[in-house]
């Protein structure tokens, strides 16, 4: 029977990395495994003949999850995203939701997932105190989906499960599109088509270098601007101001009233200065950068029922110590290093 550590809630005190940024928003990966094979993330040929997912026993239990948000939460978070892989494969996963919404002081649940076992899950993860949704679609050109997705990823099945989700309750959901010079960027404005007029909002992403196997290259990537400019022209856009320093979307609003977008520029125009973000995988290695190259092992504190104020003080030392700036000196001498992979660490 997997046991809680006898944790106490900490009261919450500002914690800030070496540029003053403070910690408010833990990614928690919950899961490495996926039903997709995403060629910017989990590529088939890159994984294929190796021993790459963690055994179920070497995951974080539900018990420990929760009791490390707890943690962090003491320590400033104040926001909660489950990644993955995809994070609705691992078993059970609304009852853990149930748990973590119960967590004082942590003000939103958020999950990003592909979409395609929410008919199953969605009323579930509402009842249990879900509050936001992102799904991952990449295009609604079917034959463009399927290599994309490694073959995996049928357009009905994301179709459904944002059906259902809507029908669940979450009424604005986000939708994320990775977006590939010479591969998706040709089915981008039927996406967006489809959704105007609806009060879920795409979020077009620039093609990242996160992980190794992905064989990025930047000749892929489309700036961000380039889209602001081929969009504005079909429909109008003005910006909309953030109230919020560490958004990492640049958000917009067609002029006729029909809704959102929004832009993630981590290539062309880095939000190093104000991200705020931790993750921790689902095996308990914390990073405090998406293109981390190493992470300090919190399963052995957690796991051996360590002092709760040691754990405390470990993930004080690192994020205090914290000075990354992957994006702002992408291609610098030195800068360029193997990054741990996407589906371990979460988007």
């Amino acid at each position: 029977m997997d046991m809680p550590l006898p944790l106490k809630i900490v009261e919450s005190v500002p914690v800030e990395d070496l540029y003053q940024r403070p910690l408010r928003e833990l990614r928690m990966s919950v899961i490495d495994r996926c039903n997709f094979r995403c060629t910017y993330c989990m590529p088939a040929d890159s994984l294929h003949g190796r021993g790459v997912f963690l055994p179920l026993e070497k995951l974080l239990t539900d018990h420990e999850i929760v009791d490390l948000v707890r943690v962090f939460v003491g320590l400033g978070v104040r926001k909660l995203r489950l990644t993955g892989g995809e994070p609705l494969v691992r078993p059970g996963l609304p009852a853990l939701v149930e748990q973590l919404a119960a967590i004082p002081g942590l003000d939103e649940i958020a999950l990003t997932t592909n979409g395609v076992l929410l008919p199953r899950l969605a009323d579930d993860l509402a009842a249990a105190g879900l509050g936001r949704l992102t799904v991952s679609l990449d295009t609604l050109d079917q034959e463009v989906l399927s290599h994309m997705s490694g073959g995996k990823a049928r357009l009905q099945d994301i179709l459904d499960g944002i059906a259902a989700a809507e029908k669940a309750g979450f009424k604005r959901i986000k939708i994320n599109t990775v977006v590939q010079r010479g591969v998706n960027d040709h089915t981008v404005m039927d996406l967006l088509e489809r959704f105007r007029g609806t009060p879920h909002r795409v979020r077009l992403i620039e093609y990242m270098d996160v992980g190794n196997c992905n064989h990025w290259n930047v000749s892929e990537v489309v700036p961000s601007a380039e889209w602001v400019e081929r969009i504005g022209q079909r429909w109008p856009l003005r910006p909309v101001p953030s109230k919020n320093p560490a958004e990492t979307a640049r958000r917009f609003e067609y002029l006729d009233g029909q809704g959102e977008i929004g832009f993630i520029s981590s290539i062309s125009e880095p939000f190093c200065g104000g991200c705020t973000r931790a993750r921790v995988t689902a095996d308990g290695m914390f990073y405090t950068c998406l293109f981390s190259n190493h992470g300090t092992n919190l399963m052995p504190m957690i796991r051996h029922g360590e002092d709760p104020g040691e754990l405390r003080q470990r993930i004080l030392s690192v994020w205090t110590a914290r000075s990354d700036r992957y994006s702002e000196e992408r291609g610098r001498p030195g800068h360029d290093h193997r990054k741990v992979e996407m589906f371990r660490i979460g988007g």
